[in-house]
């Protein structure tokens, strides 16, 4: 599974990216998790807020740090 944090690197970002593998490790789940920092890969991913999330190159979450059990949730889908 890859799970993309898209985002400029501000402290949201950085939360989204904790929970992120906090999510992971708890649903048992093998991951790449990357950053892009790039503004215009981000933009072309149709991301408008930030910070966003992406698993498997689909965006799933779109301008809010979602709780790390519903991220749980996401990567089991």
């Amino acid at each position: 599974m890859k799970i993309e944090i898209l985002g400029s690197g501000c402290p949201k970002c950085g939360e989204l990216e904790k929970r992120a593998k906090e999510a992971a490790a708890k649903a048992k789940v093998k991951a790449t998790i990357t950053h892009v920092y790039d503004i215009n890969a981000i933009i072309e991913r149709g991301v408008v807020s930030t910070p966003a999330l992406a698993v498997d190159g689909a965006v799933v979450v779109s301008g809010r740090i979602p709780t790390v059990d519903e991220l749980v949730v996401l990567l089991k889908k």
